[in-house]
C-alpha cells in the first residue's frame, strides 16, 4: 500500500455518503431549473416524483404532498417548467436529487401548448359535442351562481338580474384563482346538482334550475384553474344547464367548452338566465291589444256575414202563406175522408154482426161436438190395445219368473238349507257343527235343525207357515236334554 494510502482517513459508507449531502446541500441550498418534466409519478402517498430534463442531461425531482396541494398547476409529462428548490442526494441509491418547493410553467407558450393537447383529449371523448348540450329555460325560478362571494363579479350578476327579472338566486362561494381553485369549482357544480329537485320538508333547498360558473378576466396563470381536466369533466356531467362566464370575451377556457353555453362576461351570463321582464310585460300587453282587436273584427266580419243572410231571406208571411193554404186543404179533406172511413167500418161491423146469429153458433157447436166424439172414441179403441198388448207381456214375463224361481224348484220336492246368517250352503262341510240350520220346503214351509257334532242333522217338527194349509207328519221325538219341544208347535234337536 502507498504512503498515500496510509495517511488517509477511513470512512464508513454513511460517513461519506453523510459528507456528500452536507457537501451538495451546502452548495446548492438554493436553485432555479428550467427543463421539460419527463417521467411523472404519483404514489399513494400523495408525493410526486419526477424528471427534469433537457437535451443532455436529467435531474431527478420530488415535490411532497403539502407542497403538491397549493400548485396552480399540475405536473404532466412534456411539460416545460422553471422549478425551485435545493438539491439533496438520496444515499439509498448512491444519486443527488432536486427537492422542488415551487413549479410554474415556462412561459404561456408551455401553458398554451399544454392546454391545447388536453383540449384535443376531452374532444376525443366528446365532451364538447354539440348533442351533449342542455337547453337554458326560459324563465327559471331559482339560478345558482359559483363564483368568489367577495368579488365584483357576482355585484354584476344580482344587479343585471334584478335590473331583467328578479329570480332567487343560490351562491356557492368558492376561489376563482390559486392551488384550490378547480377542486373547489368541481365540488360546487356536484353539489348543486346534489341538490334535491323538489322540496320534501322544511329546510330543505330546492335545486337550481340554471348555473352560472363566473369570473373576471385575467392571465392565463390566473384562469388555469378552469382548464383542469376536473372542472371540464364536472361540468360535462352536469345536468342542470351550466353557463359559463370565465375571464373576458377574449379568454378562453376548457370549462366554455364542456358548458351548455358560453358568456364572454358575467353580465352577459345573467341577461342569458333570464328575459327581460319590461319587454316580456310590453309584449304581453301587445297580444292583448291584437287579441281584443282580432276578436272586435272577427264579432263585426260575423255581424256584417249575419246581416247579409238575413237580407237573402224571404218575408216571414210569404214563407207561411203556401204551407198555411196546404194546411187548410188538407183539413178539408181530413173530414170528408174521415166520415167515409166511419162508414165503411159500420157497414163491416153490421155485415160481421149478421153472421154472428144463435143458429150458426149452434150449428158450429154440434159439428165440433161430433169431432170430439169421434176423437174420443178413436183415442179410448187404441188405450184399450195398449193395456191388452201390456198385460199379455206382464203375464208371459210373470211365467218366466215363476218356472225360473227357486220355489218352483222346491215344489219338485227340493228343499233350501240357510245357515244362521241367512246364506245358502252348498256342501256338508259349510255347517259348523253346534249350528243352527234353517230348511225351507214347498208351499213356504220351514224346519228348523242343529248340526251335530258328527256333522249328521236330526229332523225338528214342521213349523207350519201363515200361508200353508196343510199339516205336516210329526217327526219322532229324541230324548230330551235339557229342552223340551214348544213355542209353536217347532222342536229344536239337541
Amino acid at each position: 500500500m502507498s504512503a498515500h494510502g496510509d495517511n488517509l482517513v477511513e470512512l464508513t459508507v454513511a460517513e461519506l455518503s453523510g459528507q456528500v449531502k452536507r457537501l451538495v446541500e451546502d452548495s446548492f441550498g438554493r436553485v432555479r431549473v428550467r427543463g421539460e418534466l419527463g417521467r411523472v409519478s404519483r404514489p399513494a402517498s400523495g408525493h410526486v416524483y419526477f424528471d427534469v430534463k433537457d437535451d443532455k442531461a436529467v435531474l431527478s425531482g420530488v415535490m411532497w404532498k403539502g407542497t403538491v396541494q397549493k400548485l396552480a398547476m399540475q405536473p404532466e409529462q412534456g411539460l416545460e417548467v422553471v422549478v425551485t428548490g435545493k438539491l439533496t442526494t438520496f444515499a439509498g441509491q448512491s444519486r443527488y436529487q432536486m427537492v422542488v418547493e415551487a413549479m410554474e410553467p415556462a412561459g404561456e407558450g408551455a401553458l398554451m401548448a399544454l392546454l391545447e393537447a388536453r383540449k384535443k383529449q376531452l374532444a376525443a371523448e366528446g365532451l364538447f359535442d354539440a348533442a351533449r348540450k342542455q337547453p337554458i329555460p326560459y324563465l327559471p325560478e331559482t339560478i345558482g351562481v359559483i363564483t368568489s362571494p367577495s368579488g365584483a363579479v357576482i355585484r354584476d350578476i344580482l344587479h343585471r338580474l334584478a335590473d331583467r327579472f328578479p329570480r332567487h338566486v343560490l351562491v356557492w362561494p368558492v376561489r376563482v384563482q390559486g392551488e384550490s381553485c378547480a377542486e373547489e369549482v368541481a365540488k360546487a357544480i356536484a353539489g348543486f346538482n346534489a341538490l334535491p329537485k323538489e322540496v320534501t320538508s322544511a329546510g330543505t333547498i330546492k335545486r337550481p334550475d340554471v348555473l352560472i360558473v363566473a369570473r373576471g378576466g385575467g392571465s392565463l396563470e390566473d384562469l388555469w384553474g378552469f382548464n383542469e381536466e376536473i372542472v371540464a369533466r364536472t361540468a360535462a356531467q352536469s345536468d342542470i344547464p351550466l353557463i359559463s362566464a370565465v375571464g373576458h370575451e377574449t379568454d378562453t377556457t376548457l370549462i366554455d367548452f364542456a358548458a351548455d353555453r358560453r358568456a364572454p362576461t358575467p353580465t352577459a351570463a345573467a341577461e342569458m338566465a333570464v328575459p327581460v321582464r319590461a319587454d316580456l310585460m310590453a309584449q304581453i300587453n301587445d297580444f292583448e291589444t291584437r287579441l281584443l282587436r282580432a276578436e272586435t273584427r272577427r264579432v263585426e266580419q260575423a255581424r256584417n256575414h249575419l246581416d247579409g243572410l238575413a237580407r237573402g231571406l224571404p218575408k216571414l208571411e210569404d214563407m207561411l202563406a203556401l204551407p198555411a193554404q196546404r194546411l187548410d186543404a188538407v183539413a178539408q179533406r181530413l173530414g170528408g175522408g174521415l166520415q167515409a172511413n166511419i162508414n165503411k167500418q159500420s157497414a163491416r161491423l153490421a155485415n160481421s154482426a149478421a153472421r154472428l146469429t144463435p143458429a150458426a153458433l149452434q150449428t158450429r157447436l154440434r159439428f165440433a161436438a161430433e169431432r170430439l166424439g169421434a176423437l174420443m172414441a178413436r183415442a179410448g179403441r187404441q188405450m184399450q190395445t195398449t193395456i191388452d198388448k201390456q198385460q199379455a207381456g206382464l203375464a208371459a214375463l210373470s211365467r218366466q219368473l215363476r218356472l225360473l224361481s227357486y220355489e218352483n224348484v222346491l215344489e219338485r220336492g227340493f228343499a233350501l238349507v240357510l245357515d244362521e246368517t241367512g246364506k245358502p250352503l252348498r256342501a256338508a262341510a259349510q255347517a259348523n257343527p253346534g249350528s243352527l240350520l234353517d230348511i225351507r220346503l214347498a208351499a213356504e214351509q220351514r224346519v228348523a235343525a242343529r248340526v251335530e257334532s258328527g256333522g249328521a242333522a236330526a229332523k225338528a217338527p214342521v213349523e207350519k207357515s201363515t200361508a200353508s194349509k196343510t199339516t205336516p207328519k210329526k217327526a219322532k221325538k229324541p230324548k230330551p236334554s235339557g229342552g223340551s219341544s214348544g213355542d209353536g208347535g217347532q222342536g229344536q234337536l239337541l
